[in-house]
């Protein structure tokens, strides 16, 4: 059974940082064996490739995966960067949109009291966590 997983890597971070797409990035994926040993052999020139997230799926390619999620989030074309080599999966991850995310969703959930992030995170996020206000 296949399994979809994401990665992350602090050094290829690092890099996407530096040719200024950002430090949010992420290598999403389908596997049919383990990922942990996929994720293991790195991509785009870095071997520091971690683990986040894995959920069991069938019947699925990575093009299919890749494809789905390039709907919503734009995918980094490999033919810009040649550091790639060809790597399909590697996404740009606004952090807005993953607060945005979590809002709706404890929302949904009818938890009670409201998370507020301040209005200064858009302009002063620099790689630290948001600043969250309780509201009752």
């Amino acid at each position: 059974m296949g399994a979809i997983f994401v990665a992350r890597s602090v050094k290829f971070g690092k890099w996407a940082s530096d040719v200024g797409l950002s430090k949010h990035v992420f290598k999403l994926g389908y596997s049919d064996e383990d990922p942990k040993d996929e994720v293991g052999r790195g991509w785009a020139s870095a071997e520091d490739w971690a683990l986040l997230k894995q959920e069991k799926a069938e019947g699925l390619s990575e093009a299919q995966v890749v494809e789905r999620v390039q709907r919503k989030i734009k995918m980094i074309d490999p033919k810009y960067y040649p550091r790639l080599k060809d790597a399909i999966g590697l996404f740009k991850v606004d952090p807005v949109q993953v607060e945005n995310h979590m809002l709706v969703a404890r929302a949904l959930k009818g938890e009670a009291g409201s998370r507020r992030i301040s209005p200064t995170i858009s302009s002063s996020w620099r790689g630290r966590a948001p600043e969250i206000e309780n509201r009752a």
